[in-house]
């Protein structure tokens, strides 16, 4: 399995963020049995770590860690399971190390110089954040529109009703983070996981 073909496949990223590593395998699971398959888990707190393996067992799933800043961090995720490496910031230094180990990398920008230098180091997706206060979907076509060879994923603020609009604007995917879980138990998780990709499918046919 190719994790950046996946992620251009599937076109949803669910961007988890919790406290306990319990707490990030128990929404990812729920998200996997609705149907979602791509998962960015931020491991700024190295107690979240042991999540990445829980998940990636879960099988057929694209386990990626984010808010990795450092290479020792990286190398833990890797070590963990993890099968591409996600920075919310835009560093050649992590960018060389994960190109070194044969890891994918995913960088994150919010300019057009940024990601047009981030697209020059080999990055093969871009994550643009914050998405929503950055100018939501035009922002990214205006990003596209003299720079159409990039490979925008646009995240921060996106929401269940206007994340197709994102793709529509030529975004090969969308990273969805509080909006499926945020005040939801997990019922409700697995509810609004089933919704966007239904809502995906419907505007893709």
């Amino acid at each position: 399995m190719n994790p950046i073909e996946e992620i251009h496949k599937n076109r949803i990223v669910a961007v988890i963020r919790a406290e306990e590593a319990s707490e990030a395998f128990e929404k990812a699971k729920v998200m996997r049995e609705a149907g979602l398959k791509i998962f960015e888990i931020t491991v700024e707190k190295g107690c979240i770590l042991p999540a990445l393996q829980q998940i990636k067992d879960l099988g057929d799933t694209v386990v990626m860690a984010g808010g990795v800043i450092t290479a020792m961090r990286a190398q833990e995720a890797i070590d963990n399971g993890a099968q591409v490496i996600i920075s919310p910031v835009f560093q050649t230094g992590l960018a060389k190390f994960c190109l070194g180990n044969k890891i994918p990398h995913i960088a994150t920008v919010s300019t057009p110089n940024e990601a047009y230098n981030a697209w020059k180091a080999r990055i093969p997706i871009i994550k643009i954040f914050p998405a929503k206060p950055m100018g939501r979907i035009e922002y990214i076509e205006d990003m596209l529109r003299p720079m159409p060879f990039l490979n925008l994923m646009p995240s921060g603020g996106v929401s269940l009703e206007d994340f197709t609009d994102y793709l529509k604007a030529g975004a090969v995917a969308v990273g969805m983070g509080r909006c499926l879980y945020k005040n939801a138990n997990l019922k409700e998780i697995k509810k609004r996981s089933r919704y966007v990709l239904e809502k995906l499918q419907q505007d893709n046919s």
